[in-house]
């Protein structure tokens, strides 16, 4: 796997045209929690670029930051909003729960899970501080994360460390970006974690230069690790993916780290505000929710999404992001992507 300049954003979730990473659109059934199924997919990528509302004045290359809603999202946001202005207390207690819960259904579909197993986040650094102050150490325990993770990922865990002295270690997994290779980065990894290690928190995509993590061969590795400690010593393998969500046809039960954080108004093309965890059941003990939850009795997922009020009408709308993607086809996504990114540096070259 080695990443030279050519190939290196081919393998990434960095920079490419929001606008032609989409699939099809379709209509809910207005008040209702059941996922509609998804229409035919035109085979021309205009039709499904014409779902984004986007200027065509620009060539728009910032799905890593916001994206622009497509119509079914549009559509389904402003849905859940005119049933709020219009009655708002019955409108959440008629739906609140059912909607959440369709959320979730199309969510773990799209990610290969059951729906328990996802809490429901604001965004990926929300997702990040639930999941890291949450965190369960003891004393004598570490935390590693990597020289190259977001501010989001550092600052997390130094605000654990602030709070737990469980202290953490900044290793790089690389030298160069472009020669960055599966064995360099797994090598160091494994060099890195001493019999105090209990975390390793990564980053599948680092958005500054576009490397992507070999997240299945690290879990591999550090499977090997922990086939020899006590369950309460094993480490754990947290992933933010945020970069890679929406872009890389893979699964959680494909990449198989314990936990995997992202917020989904990126390349998922979701309404602004939303994220998910998703938890392995297996690690489910090694952390607690941090912020009450108002969604007790849906599982872990449930206990791990923070409660509060929140805009509601961008979280109902998320499922339909996710049957979006489902419709068009991961796959497909995935190929029509690095096709972009091929044509956009063979030209710039």
């Amino acid at each position: 796997m080695t990443l030279d300049r050519r190939s290196f954003l081919l393998r990434s979730g960095a920079g490419v045209a929001t606008a032609l990473t989409a699939g099809a659109a379709w209509k809910s059934t207005e008040g209702s929690a059941r996922p509609p199924a998804p229409s035919p997919v035109s085979d021309e990528w205009s039709a499904i670029r014409d779902q984004f509302n986007l200027t065509r004045e620009y060539i728009h290359l910032a799905g890593l930051l916001l994206a622009s809603h497509p119509t079914p999202v549009r559509e389904a946001i402003e849905r859940h909003r005119r049933g709020l202005d219009e009655n708002p207390v019955d409108y959440l207690h008629e739906n609140e729960r059912k909607l959440e819960a369709a959320v979730r259904k199309a969510a773990a579909e799209y990610m290969g899970v059951q729906p328990e197993e996802i809490a429901l986040t604001d965004s990926t650094t929300m997702g990040l501080g639930t999941l890291y102050s949450g965190l369960i150490l003891r004393p004598g325990q570490e935390v590693v994360t990597s020289t190259h993770d977001h501010y989001a990922t550092h600052e997390s865990l130094a605000l654990k460390s602030q709070k737990s002295g469980v202290p953490t270690r900044k290793i790089p997994l690389y030298q160069r970006p472009a020669t960055a290779s599966e064995a360099e980065i797994v090598g160091n990894l494994l060099r890195a974690v001493t019999p105090r290690t209990r975390i390793v928190a990564v980053t599948w995509v680092h958005s500054s230069t576009g490397v992507k993590l070999p997240i299945r061969a690290m879990a591999n590795a550090l499977a090997e690790v922990n086939a020899g400690r006590a369950e309460n010593d094993r480490v754990l393998l947290c992933v933010d993916g945020v970069h890679g969500f929406g872009v890389e046809n893979a699964s959680m039960p494909e990449l198989d780290c314990d936990f995997f954080v992202a917020g989904t108004h990126k390349w998922m093309f979701g309404p602004r505000g939303t994220g998910v965890i998703w938890g392995k059941r297996s690690a489910w003990g090694a952390v607690s929710p941090t912020i009450p939850s108002f969604s007790r009795g849906v599982g872990w997922g449930g206990t791990m999404s923070p409660g509060g009020f929140h805009s509601f009408e961008h979280r109902w709308a998320l499922g339909e992001a996710f049957r979006f993607h489902l419709g068009t086809g991961k796959a497909r996504i995935a190929e029509r992507i690095r096709a972009l990114n091929r044509q956009c540096k063979e030209g710039l070259a």
